[in-house]
């Protein structure tokens, strides 16, 4: 078959997929949800296609679709078999605490992402799972890595993103603050993991860096929009067929594959000894691949699953941060607060030096602007949905019957916006829900915020991620007056919780004692 012609089959089958989704979109006067004699909810399912319409017609707003049905469940969750949804604490923990076993992420999730994402830490179970989990974790307790992140996040913001703010409020431009913050978060990350400086946050955008971070960003993005098609072997034959988004995808990796490959060739020594024998280096490349006897292909696929660790949570947290506060003088006035009495306190210590970065230990004296993110990772979670595949007949704590192969995705978005998690408040911005009566942090169960997945597949990188937007947000708010020129908010999902066309801002430079 010519390509042409494939095209024109393709076509074809969407076409009927189409004409049948029309039909059966069409309005009916059944109720679209029927509640079962254990309190859960089951969306009104169709004749051959299932449940498939309810996801079509909701596709451009999933997730407050999602957050919609699973309000109007008794017991907060909903079947549209063979997905679950639940916004139920005690199920989050069923699922991946108590049970952990029997959930997991199941071929289906795998295949999806395996193109890009391979053999790492993010796509495997099982045996693969743990042992490269044993590796990171032993490396991401270390006080020395945190150290390392917090000079390298200091480094850039000193000598690439403050100046760059900086030009910014002399111009009076306005600008993409979430563009700014990924291209911040990848040269970071690239840092922290190869000891190495893509340089994508520049004025001129170009350069072997940028390349590397276009088809990092292109290699996410089409790789979560498999997702999107009513069927899997609809990717899998353009994917067989090296058409349309698929052969862009292949393009993608392929340009990702050759860029780490280079970096990773970077640092062998002129013996051509592998990275692994180099010993003492402080970047994760040195760290992990002393930890485990890795091959090129392996290793390559668990600096993937970091870099796209570090490079889509944070700046789409700090991106929805500064979204929130835009709105809040009050709350960045006790933000400013609490940066200028760790400031007076470091003239008193050191009455000839002062300024610059912040300290571990400053950073996390930093209560209010802790309580002041998390609130906003509990109203708009880096990954507001996570999918795990029943392994085996399970019910779960709700009462809800779940049938192998069947997949329950908790969604940390509704759960945010749970009034019985929350309260009558759950939609208002508050930090001092976070605060204790001393004004000190308290944290609350990853049952309940689950913004930092939960049970044994919690985010290694939890306490580095805090670090580094305290780190951002810190520095960035005392210097620096943010004006958000257009107010939109409206969830993008990928790989992460991106905000729609980004977020556009002006900046001022504070004055200072202001």
């Amino acid at each position: 078959m010519d390509l042409p012609s494939a095209s024109a089959a393709v076509a074809a089958a969407t076409a009927a997929v189409i004409f049948l989704l029309t039909i059966y979109l069409l309005p009916k006067k059944k109720s679209p949800a029927s509640t079962g004699k254990n309190g859960s909810t089951s969306l009104e399912s169709y004749p051959v296609i299932g449940n498939l319409p309810h996801f079509v017609k909701n596709r451009n707003r999933f997730l407050d679709w999602v957050a919609e049905i699973i309000s109007q469940s008794p017991t907060g969750t909903v079947i549209a078999a063979p997905l679950v949804f639940t916004s139920n604490p005690e199920n989050v923990e069923h699922t991946a605490k108590s049970r952990f076993d029997a959930y997991a992420r199941g071929p289906a999730a795998t295949a999806v992402l395996h193109d890009f994402l391979g053999s790492g830490i993010l796509n495997v179970d099982g045996d693969s799972w743990r042992a490269q989990r044993k590796t990171a974790s032993s490396e991401f307790t270390t006080r020395s890595l945190r150290a390392f992140i917090l000079d390298a996040v200091d480094g850039e913001a000193a000598g690439r993103l403050l100046p760059l703010l900086s030009r910014a409020a002399a111009s009076g431009e306005v600008f993409d603050l979430q563009d700014v913050l990924e291209r911040f978060a990848f040269d970071n990350i690239c840092s922290i993991i190869f000891d190495a400086d893509p340089n994508c946050l520049n004025d001129t955008h170009d350069g072997v860096g940028e390349r590397f971070y276009h088809a990092f960003h292109d290699a996410t993005l089409l790789s979560t929009g498999r997702y999107y098609y009513p069927f899997h072997w609809v990717w899998r034959l353009l994917r067989w067929l090296n058409l349309g988004t698929e052969k862009r995808l292949r393009d993608a990796v392929s340009d990702v594959h050759k860029a780490i490959d280079e970096l990773v060739g970077s640092r062998k020594t002129e013996v051509g000894t592998t990275v692994r024998r180099q010993g003492g280096g402080s970047d994760l490349l040195s760290r992990f691949a002393e930890g485990g006897d890795y091959s090129d292909d392996v290793l390559r696929d668990v600096l993937i699953n970091f870099v796209l660790a570090g490079r889509d949570t944070t700046p789409s947290a700090l991106t929805w941060f500064f979204f929130m506060i835009s709105s809040r003088p009050d709350v960045v006035d006790q933000i400013l607060d609490e940066i200028r009495s760790i400031r007076d306190h470091q003239d008193r210590s050191n009455p000839n030096g002062g300024g610059g970065g912040f300290t571990l230990e400053e950073l996390r004296e930093m209560n209010y602007l802790h309580a002041a993110i998390t609130e906003s990772l509990r109203l708009n979670p880096p990954v507001p949905l996570m999918p795990k595949m029943c392994m085996e007949d399970d019910v779960l704590p709700d009462g809800t019957v779940v049938r192998r192969g069947w997949t329950v995705m908790y969604s940390a978005f509704a759960m945010g916006r749970k009034a019985e998690i929350w309260g009558e408040d759950c939609m208002e911005f508050k930090p001092e829900r976070w605060l204790d009566d001393g004004g000190c942090f308290k944290s609350a169960s990853a049952y309940r915020l689950p913004a930092f997945h939960a049970g044994p597949r919690i985010c290694l990188g939890k306490d580095m991620a805090y670090i580094q937007m305290k780190a951002v947000a810190s520095s960035l708010l005392e210097r620096f007056e943010v004006e958000v020129v257009e107010k939109r908010g409206k969830p993008e999902l990928s790989i992460t919780m991106r905000m729609d066309r980004g977020l556009p801002v002006r900046v001022k430079e504070r004055k200072r004692g202001c």
